[in-house]
């Protein structure tokens, strides 16, 4: 089953699918941030496109496992989303995400001027990544993580 993520910010929001075996994470696209009813339209038409079957919306904890501001507009644009559409939306911790890439490319030699600006449909996709990585190591021990 393929799955949609999202990394929900300020002025971006970034998008990545699931290959249909829901192992490999890949970026789609980056949109421009309107107002909440129009990117879960948006969000939810892209997932219908992509023919997922969930939706993952990032979400950042503190240090406590608790909401923070941004992770509460998080959870108010996945039941956005969830009126658009009856596809599955579940809320997945983004914590680092933006941080991990931007150390992956410079691990990986980019130079400055590639590194500078956003990546947001990057980190949607480790987002993508580390949910479906979760979900695999679930299915090996049986345990469920949603």
């Amino acid at each position: 089953m393929r799955t949609l993520a999202v990394d929900p910010g300020e002025k971006n929001i970034g998008i990545a699918i699931s290959d249909p075996t829901g192992t490999i994470a890949n970026p789609v696209t980056v949109l421009r941030h309107v107002s909440r009813p129009i990117d879960a339209a948006t969000i939810a038409q892209l997932a219908r496109e992509h023919g997922a079957g969930r939706i993952i919306v990032g979400q950042a904890l503190d240090e406590n496992n608790l909401p923070t501001l941004q992770s509460r507009k998080s959870i108010r644009l996945a039941g956005a989303i969830r009126s658009q559409t009856d596809i599955p939306v579940v809320l997945w911790d983004e914590s680092d995400s933006t941080q991990a890439i931007k150390q992956a490319l410079i691990q990986s030699g980019a130079s400055r001027s590639k590194r500078r600006g956003h990546h947001d449909d990057l980190a949607a996709t480790y987002l993508l990544q580390t949910y479906l990585d979760s979900q695999a190591e679930t299915q090996q021990t049986g345990l469920d993580v949603e």
